[in-house]
């Protein structure tokens, strides 16, 4: 998830006491590609329970969808 690294990229470096706009435009607009503005968007997305969300909704399809695989491994009892 590319909002995940961004905000991992720049609290490494704000960190170490970086100011934001110099991260952004030596370690955030070349290697991911975005805007200040998009920039700015993702440090401000509650990303970390968004993926929680997700978590939790993949867990309850698999609870109730469950696969061929599944069942083998209630099975065998891992």
């Amino acid at each position: 998830m590319v909002i995940k690294e961004v905000n991992e990229v720049f609290l490494e470096y704000f960190k170490k006491g970086m100011f934001t706009e110099n991260i952004f435009r030596n370690y955030i607009r070349d290697r991911f590609h975005i805007s200040r503005s998009t920039f700015f968007e993702y440090l401000s997305t509650p990303y970390k329970s968004q993926l929680k969300e997700l978590d939790e909704k993949e867990k309850k399809e698999k609870e109730q969808n469950p696969t061929l695989f599944d069942d083998d491994e209630n099975i065998n009892g891992n």
